[in-house]
């Protein structure tokens, strides 16, 4: 996330609006490309080298009970078969989607919805971006915090989703007063808890599909993001263009108000939790009491 806080703050400054030169810019965004490039290189090779596959020990019951499995035992094709037979987790798919694609298609539209409104104020749309984004890291460390004191996954979630849609309403209908300290505020709002949801649902999603592997249904739970992201920014951006940024963002209210009602639908069967307290049923006990 702070790496998206960035990337809402330096484009507009390594490349300046420059309409009347169109080799200076294309000269800025060569040099912008560039340097994502060389730090995506410096990254790679930082993960090759530091990263361990896993820890030493086991962190919690749970994946001690897993890891009690030969990994020859797994079977990635049966694991995608076990997810798409489970209900909750495919109403959270769909959820996670709609919400994280929401958010995607938020942030790659929110220059043209500022500029739509304020007129060159292509740095304030970047800075507008920072803060929707840090305002969210610390949504992400709450929402972890309270999750790790309380374990309502569903009830967290559920509240996160109605505030979400809340904050997005707020902030569609006040975007075009004329003054960019509300859409500060309101940026900020709306990227704390859009954001704070997004650890959500991969724990939540954890919970529910236990024993299957995390990065299983972490990475159906990207593609779902992706798609809904790539599909919402396309109609949006449309909406957007032809009509108003409103029109664009009253879509997404309400594909939001959609996703409220399927997280609402999901069953709270918190397996990994019962595991990691003891409540243990036949289909995961697999370490002896003394392990």
């Amino acid at each position: 996330q702070l790496g998206t806080a960035i990337g809402f703050l330096l484009p507009p400054v390594l490349v300046p609006n420059t309409p009347n030169d169109i080799d200076l810019m294309a000269h800025n965004i060569g040099i912008m490309f560039y340097g994502t490039a060389i730090v995506s290189t410096l990254l790679f090779f930082l993960t090759g080298v530091v990263f361990e596959e896993k820890p030493k020990y086991p962190p919690s019951h749970s994946q001690a009970v897993l890891q009690t499995k030969p990994p020859e035992d797994y079977s990635y094709k049966q694991s995608i078969i076990n997810l798409f037979k489970n209900i909750p987790f495919i109403l959270l798919l769909i959820s996670y989607g709609i919400m994280t694609g929401a958010f995607y298609s938020v942030s790659t539209l929110l220059n043209q919805m500022i500029v739509t409104h304020y007129e060159g104020e292509e740095v304030n749309a970047g800075r507008i971006g920072l803060t929707l984004v840090v305002a969210g890291m610390v949504g992400s460390i709450i929402c972890g915090l309270w999750l790790d004191y309380t374990k309502t996954y569903k009830q967290t979630t559920l509240i996160v989703y109605i505030l979400s849609f809340i904050g997005l309403l707020v902030f569609t209908f006040t975007l075009d007063l004329g003054y960019l300290i509300v859409v500060f505020v309101t940026g900020g709002v709306l990227g704390f808890f859009m954001t704070g949801y997004l650890p959500l649902g991969f724990e939540f999603a954890v919970e529910i599909t236990y024993p299957e592997s995390e990065g299983t249904s972490s990475g159906l739970l990207n593609a779902s993001a992706q798609i809904f992201g790539i599909v919402f920014t396309l109609v949006q951006g449309k909406l957007t263009t032809d009509y108003s940024p409103r029109a664009g963002n009253i879509f997404l209210c309400a594909w939001i108000f959609v996703g409220i009602i399927l997280t609402a639908l999901i069953k709270s069967d918190l397996r990994r939790h019962n595991v990691n307290s003891g409540i243990m049923n036949l289909d995961v006990k697999a370490v002896s009491g003394d392990s």
